[in-house]
């Protein structure tokens, strides 16, 4: 079955009852037994439902995995994988990632004596020097949030097989639309299925996906007994997003092309990130592993100017000044005050987050309205 089938079809059955096309929203806490222990295979839905299993079977499918999990957030799904690991541990992650993953690692899993070290990972050779007897995970993202940069998981991987290391990759900004990790040699796959998977911006959720049967059993032992699981009316409307994934992402492929390519151009605009240009650093490797390069672009004005960055984003009109991404709008965002603004000034500018750059998750509309927006914005 082929990806584009995968997204309506994977994993998929009519519901057994009456024939539904569409898995029901099974809206129940707990099932009936005919004698304890005697049950049709859901007990209590914390631990299985029926809705959100089918979304989890739709995870596994589209990532060509064996085992998907679904949980109430990316950062859910991101605190089950931290959870495999014991004090003393070390992680090797991206330098640049999501504000959010950098405050999990920091804030909260660093004071229970997990060591995590953070590296530019778009040389994959840069990995090796940072592990040790302790490591046990490398984190990767690629695209990376918010400057784009591409990092090699097929290298990744050989590193981390090498050593006897779990590699986890957020496929949030590529989506398996793009990009499956899981075929390159990752070990784990993380969503936030928020983002594009759900494709709306009308429900928080996140997904891992697995290959390894032991790791899966792992993985939903620590679901259940932490308890970070979705409900049955957000199941069913990530498995309804995931059915026009190939589509929105066609379109945010191309409007995304179109964007860069404008601000590129553009007499007060300084840098644009963004995987597709020749010139972007391991544009090679994206071409290897990406079918094509996203919608997802940042760019810094001229003289890095912080008023001015507000400036702009404060005068979008077709662009949603919001949080988040992924969604049929198009978004703009200021990480250094939004996104990554639990990340230190000094650190986030080190991997170039400065205080002008901004973030646009380019929508579905038509591409010729956003470039009239972007026009009267930045002038």
């Amino acid at each position: 079955m082929k990806f584009n089938t995968k997204t309506i079809h994977g994993g998929q059955g009519h519901d057994k009852a009456y024939g539904a096309v569409m898995p029901p929203i099974y809206q129940t806490s707990t099932y009936a037994q005919s004698t304890p222990g005697g049950h049709k295979g859901f007990e209590y839905s914390r631990t299985h439902n029926p809705t959100r299993q089918a979304l989890e079977k739709s995870f596994a499918s589209i990532e060509n995995g064996n085992y998907g999990l679904a949980f109430a957030s990316g950062l859910a799904a991101i605190d089950a994988v931290l959870k495999l690991l014991n004090p003393g541990d070390e992680v090797i992650s991206t330098n640049d990632l999501y504000g959010g993953s950098y405050r999990l690692f920091t804030k909260v899993y660093e004071k229970f004596g997990i060591k995590f070290h953070f590296i530019g990972m778009e040389n994959a050779g840069n990995i090796e020097q940072y592990i040790t007897a302790k490591t046990k995970l490398i984190w990767v993202e690629t695209p990376t949030n918010p400057m784009m940069n591409i990092i090699d998981i097929k290298a990744c991987s050989d590193i981390a097989k090498k050593h006897s290391v779990l590699l986890a990759v957020d496929n949030t900004f590529a989506t398996p639309y793009l990009q499956q990790p899981l075929d390159l040699g990752a070990d784990i796959v993380m969503h936030s299925a928020t983002k594009y998977l759900g494709g709306h911006s009308d429900v928080i959720m996140g997904a891992l996906v697995v290959n390894d049967k032991d790791l899966a059993e792992r993985l939903s032992f620590i679901q259940n007994a932490s308890g970070a699981v979705p409900g049955p009316q957000d199941s069913f409307l990530v498995l309804r997003g995931i059915k026009t994934l190939h589509v929105r992402m066609q379109r945010h492929c191309e409007n995304g092309e179109v964007i860069a390519n404008y601000l590129n151009g553009h007499p007060k605009i300084e840098k644009v990130y963004w995987p597709g240009f020749t010139s972007h650093p391991n544009h090679n490797i994206a071409k290897t592993q990406m079918k094509d390069f996203g919608g997802m672009v940042s760019f810094v004005t001229k003289g890095n100017n912080y008023d001015e960055a507000i400036k702009i984003v404060e005068k979008l009109k077709v662009f949603t000044l919001a949080e988040s991404l992924g969604g049929v709008e198009s978004l703009a965002g200021h990480p250094a005050s939004m996104t990554h603004a639990s990340i230190p000034k000094e650190e986030r500018e080190k991997t170039g987050v400065v205080d002008s750059l901004i973030r646009l998750s380019v929508g579905i509309e038509d591409v010729d309205d956003l470039i009239s927006d972007l026009k009267q914005a930045i002038g």
